[in-house]
């Protein structure tokens, strides 16, 4: 696989949601009967309402995001450098704003792409759908509106993996192993995120696992071309 994109040019992204409140009892009675009308067919009969709620971080109508983890490959004197950093906590606008800004400063050229795994499908609207909620005016690189196919700055690895077989669905955590890469999913998995952020009040845990993911993407697409994995003193964590 050729990619015809320079690492230099990618941002690659993972995020981590929570549903916008720690429980059922503290929604409105307005959003506990639109959520359960959302979630009708994917409940059927084996949940209720209630249960099922600990679920809502998937939709951007009914959960937050926590933690946006970005990171970018730079040339330190001929020697290539990923960059990883976050940013985080309880309150979504803020997080939102200064991502936003960071890809307004630093990647808005016409070049740049953001890549993530299953981000077009999950991601990628789920940023956007939540920017729009809070009023925060859509970077170009998340304004779709009126674009084709071929204009869209977005990869995901996921799709690169399905080669055009639209049915076939892999995780991060399966395509790594496959791949030979370390695995990410060393401490916590996707369906602890919201007991870790809530229960445990522990966000530090949270972004590691949010950072290790986007290190993963990173390492796939450094495998898809058939590239050299980054070793662990090339991967270097930034403060903003």
């Amino acid at each position: 696989m050729n990619l015809s994109t320079k690492l230099k040019d990618i941002l690659f992204l993972d995020i981590e949601t929570v549903p916008e409140k720690e429980n059922w009892n503290l929604l409105s009675k307005k959003t506990q009967q639109l959520f359960e009308q959302k979630t009708l067919y994917q409940r059927k009969e084996e949940f209720t309402t209630e249960e099922f709620y600990k679920k809502a971080g998937i939709w951007a109508e009914f959960g937050k995001i926590i933690c946006i983890s970005i990171g970018y490959f730079v040339e330190i004197e001929s020697k290539r450098q990923f960059r990883v950093t976050s940013f985080y906590g309880d309150d979504e606008y803020q997080l939102l704003h200064d991502f936003k800004i960071l890809l307004d400063k630093h990647f808005a050229k016409k070049s740049n792409v953001l890549c993530a795994h299953n981000g077009k499908e999950f991601d990628f609207p789920f940023i956007a759908r939540r920017m729009i909620i809070h009023k925060i005016e859509l970077p170009k690189k998340l304004n779709l509106f009126g674009k084709k196919p071929w204009e869209i700055p977005h990869l995901d690895t996921l799709e690169l993996w399905k080669f055009g077989d639209y049915k076939h669905y892999t995780s991060l955590k399966l395509l790594t192993f496959i791949l030979g890469i370390p695995s990410p999913k060393d401490d916590i998995d996707g369906s602890e995120v919201a007991a870790v952020f809530y229960k445990e009040k522990n966000i530090q845990r949270i972004v590691n696992y949010c950072e290790k993911d986007t290190v993963a993407v990173a390492q796939i697409l450094l495998r898809f071309n058939n590239d050299q994995l980054l070793k662990k003193e090339n991967i270097i964590r930034i403060d903003l």
